[in-house]
């Protein structure tokens, strides 16, 4: 599994797409960090682009490389390896890689301008949240063979959670006003990895009136360290349950 595992990662490495996306993201954090007149404000607009582009990048290119390594998978499937095997070592190569770029690119420039513990957290958020959505994207994968499908799911994905999880929490809101709906808010909030990733940035950079209702409500209930220490939890069920769901797919489906 090793073996695998070091070889996906090595090819990722290589990849030409990989590169550019660790060349433009660390061009943007250095560009972020020295043009804002505050450390804060740098790490505001780091935060932005973690939530959108990380996931983003991380879920297509995730998917695409599964579907254009299928004759590989193929192969090591006829080789004495263990189905179980060759999916984690693709999710560990994958991960690894993605990460490892996000840490060079970000992770240096944003250890150097921020204040530590805020910085250690936007790592960990870009780390968790790049995970997750190579997760999701082997779960999308397995779905379907259609490459188009694939991508068009992942895509979907990134779209709900980035974009629409928030248009949601707003007309939840508005149709229930009336009612004392902030503990169930509390548990929709959990529903979503990067709104979890937002507020316990914000709440960590003590930016309270630009964590909107649902991280007022998660603050009210969870304030303080148990609150980050229940999101990072969290956040770990929501890298692995997907994983652990396309793994189960993977070991039954005829390929």
């Amino acid at each position: 599994m090793k073996k695998i595992t070091g070889f996906v990662l090595i090819d990722i490495m290589r990849n030409r797409f990989v590169l550019i996306y660790t060349l433009l993201l660390g061009v943007m954090a250095w560009t972020v960090f020295n043009m804002e007149d505050s450390a804060s404000k740098g790490l505001l607009t780091m935060l932005n682009v973690v939530l959108l582009i990380t996931p983003l990048v991380s879920v297509l290119f995730a998917t695409t490389y599964i579907y254009n390594s299928s004759e590989f998978i193929e192969l090591l499937l006829s080789q004495p390896v263990r189905r179980s095997a060759i999916w984690i070592s693709m999710f560990g190569g994958l991960s690894s890689s993605l990460v490892l770029s996000f840490l060079i690119a970000a992770g240096i420039p944003t250890l150097i301008y921020a204040p530590l513990n805020q910085a250690l957290l936007l790592i960990f958020t870009g780390a968790i949240i790049t995970i997750i959505f190579v997760a999701l994207a082997l779960l999308a994968s397995i779905f379907t063979r259609d490459k188009a499908k694939g991508v068009g799911i992942a895509i979907m994905v990134w779209l709900y959670f980035a974009l629409l999880f928030d248009s949601l929490i707003l007309f939840l809101v508005f149709q229930f006003s009336d009612y004392p709906i902030e503990t169930f808010m509390t548990v929709v909030t959990a529903s979503s990895p990067i709104d979890l990733a937002r507020i316990m940035n914000l709440i960590q950079m003590e930016s309270s009136a630009m964590l909107g209702y649902t991280g007022a409500v998660f603050k009210k209930f969870f304030g303080g360290s148990w609150g980050l220490l229940l999101s990072a939890l969290i956040m770990i069920v929501w890298a692995t349950v997907p994983f652990l769901i396309s793994l189960r797919i993977f070991n039954k489906k005829d390929l």
